[in-house]
């Protein structure tokens, strides 16, 4: 079953009540050095965790809000789904705040709650309404200028219910990660647990990883493989994407990794020293960024020190964009469209951030060349791979051709992109044929499809473990809860039929393994019903007998494996007995050319009681046909 994890981050200034406020939330204190304690704030990275309302777990990577432990506070918030930026009640908006809230901005975290804690210090609620209006200027223009606003105290309780529900609301909201089949893990944490070795933590991006499996670290290039997976401090055969994940490594030692690295599937990717970029300089940095400056640069869990090449301008003043070539002094690992954050060495100041768009350029770009640029404009607006995977998400499942449409690609160029998806299983056809961008066949984002097959694999077991004696789970039932369209649901079950992972009867539908097995006592019973059956094999005991024998489960279930042939309400025969009575009625026919009710009650030396059902059985399958008091073989 697919399991999609979220993870919310914190932000805000130092002891503004992050830590205790997820302690409040979740039970766990984050705060796990002895430093962190002592000094009453968080150095480096905590976690918690906690189960929704709805079922839904999340994590919370709770991040430090001092400016000396800024750098580690980046660490921790580019892998998250939504923040809470949190404001003391009795602070209001403080220098981290602001520097907090550019970051998210930076790095376009689109979902947050702004969270005003210690209200139980405020006595007066106009206090707390000037604070919210004051914050509401505060986030206007960002990401999160549209956050719901929520009031709590951690110490009383006091809001805590309204903060879940409202972080519910929000990541109902929010789009799912995608596991695009190339595993990478930014780590940040790596230690030794006695009895186990290394393991190391982060949370997953862009696939999903298994117990047993090959991985590398980048960019130092070894190998190790995966002994165990935890999350949530549940050990799990598979993490999938957007999880809080530890993995537990063997042929690594904790020597061997460091913080910054990253675990991935072999053969995906390749570490740079030199990345394309568009970069945003923030509104209150006090003077221009030049060219050939040293910065600090931080994306996912990893820092290092770069050379800004600015490519369209002498100089980028505060508040403008541009284009940018980093030279990198370590190498490191990223994605197109990675997110990513500079800071000054000294002294210590947040600059600006932006996207990844070329993570491996052929070259050093020649400034000012309007080539190079028009190519970077292009790059910005998304690959073609890109927008058709984004045209495939948004549709759902859909038509070769409406995602063409919606994709507005050049039909050339869409071509390339549907094939290098389709090639790397990102893109799944359900249907046969021949490709053409204007085809009717149904194309599905692995996504969206592993969905799919997690929510039918759920309620065939579910059903499955309700009704174990039974064969599976009526087709029309399982199609009414999927809640998909007809044609979708029957290219569904044709593909997971063959590709053996549920099983087709007809009108059910069941999990590929699923049998029905009877208890030692009821197969006791089952064993007396058939025995009475088999001592009168054309008089057997009535429908009510039989279910008064076994039981109406064990008597529907036996009806489904087809050891009994219900005939009418009343009358039911072994399977055998049955198919024997069939074969004679159509051979007496065959040689008289008709057969009647005492012709038939003759035959087997049984009563009207038996033979007129099984006649009028006949008719209604169609082997026979009515003729006044006689049965003739249907043409």
């Amino acid at each position: 079953m697919v399991i999609f994890m979220r993870v919310i981050g914190t932000a805000g200034h130092v002891d503004h009540g992050k830590s205790t406020l997820i302690a409040a939330l979740t039970g766990t204190h984050p705060d796990r050095l002895k430093e962190e304690r002592e000094r009453e704030m968080t150095i480096d990275l905590g976690f918690g965790w906690l189960t929704l309302p709805g079922g839904e777990e999340i994590g919370i990577v709770d991040v430090p809000g001092h400016r000396d432990f800024i750098e580690n506070m980046l660490s921790g918030i580019g892998g998250i789904d939504a923040a809470l930026l949190i404001i003391s009640a009795d602070e209001g908006v403080m220098p981290q705040t602001r520097e907090h809230l550019a970051i998210l901005d930076l790095l376009q975290i689109q979902k947050g709650i702004i969270v005003l804690t210690k209200t139980d210090l405020i006595n007066d609620p106009d206090w707390l309404d000037l604070i919210e209006v004051d914050v509401r200027g505060v986030v206007k223009g960002t990401t999160l200028q549209d956050a719901p606003f929520v009031r709590v105290s951690a110490k009383t309780g006091q809001g805590l219910e309204g903060l879940i529900s409202a972080l519910e609301r929000v990541l109902q909201n929010t789009a799912i990660r995608p596991d695009l089949g190339r595993s990478r893990l930014p780590i940040d944490r790596v230690f030794s647990i006695a009895g186990y070795g290394t393991v190391v933590t982060g949370t997953l991006m862009d696939g999903h990883l298994s117990v047993g499996e090959e991985v590398q670290i980048l960019p130092s290039g070894k190998k190790g493989r995966i002994r165990g997976l935890q999350t949530h401090k549940k050990s799990e055969e598979r993490a999938f994407p957007g999880s809080r994940t530890a993995v537990n490594l063997t042929g690594l030692s904790v020597e061997e990794i460091a913080r910054g690295e990253m675990v991935v599937t072999p053969g995906h990717y390749q570490p740079t020293r030199r990345i394309d970029a568009h970069f945003r300089l923030l509104n209150d940095v006090n003077s221009p960024l030049k060219h050939g400056i040293e910065v600090k640069f931080f994306t996912n869990t990893t820092e290092t020190i770069a050379t800004m090449r600015l490519l369209s301008a002498e100089a980028i003043n505060p508040g403008e964009t541009g284009w940018v070539q980093f030279e990198l002094r370590d190498p490191l690992v990223v994605v197109r469209g990675d997110r990513f954050i500079l800071r000054r060495p000294s002294p210590p100041e947040t600059l600006g951030g932006g996207t990844i768009i070329d993570p491996q350029p052929k070259g050093r770009h020649k400034r000012f060349d309007e080539s190079i640029l028009t190519h970077l404009d292009s790059m910005l607006a998304g690959s073609p791979t890109e927008i058709i995977m984004q045209a495939s998400l948004a549709l759902g499942a859909a038509s070769i051709n409406e995602v063409y449409v919606r994709s507005r690609l050049d039909s050339e160029m869409a071509v390339k992109a549907f094939s290098e998806l389709m090639r790397e299983n990102i893109l799944i056809l359900l249907e046969n044929g021949e490709f053409t961008v204007t085809s009717e066949m149904m194309i599905i984002a692995r996504q969206t499809w592993q969905i799919l097959i997690s929510s039918i694999h759920e309620m065939l077991d579910g059903y499955h473990q309700q009704f174990p004696l039974r064969r599976g789970m009526p087709r029309e039932e399982l199609k009414s809860r999927l809640q998909i369209n007809p044609r979708l649901f029957n290219l569904a079950l044709k593909k997971l039929s063959n590709e053996n992972m549920l099983v087709e009867g007809g009108t059910w539908v069941s999990l590929a393994g699923h049998e029905i097995i009877f208890k030692p006592q009821q197969q006791i019973l089952v064993n007396e019903l058939m025995g009475k059956c088999a001592s009168s094999p054309f008089a057997p005991p009535s429908v009510k007998e039989m279910q008064a024998i076994v039981g109406e489960d064990v008597y529907s279930a036996l009806v489904e494996l087809d050891e009994l042939e219900q005939i009418s309400n009343e009358v039911a025969f072994r399977k055998a007995d049955y198919e024997l009575m069939v074969g004679k009625i159509r051979a007496h026919i065959e040689k008289k050319g008709q057969i009647s009710v005492s012709e038939a009650r003759d035959l087997f030396n049984t009563s009207r009681k038996y033979v007129l059902p099984l006649l009028e059985h006949l008719d209604i399958i169609g082997m026979t046909v009515r003729d006044g008091d006689f049965r003739r073989l249907k043409k």
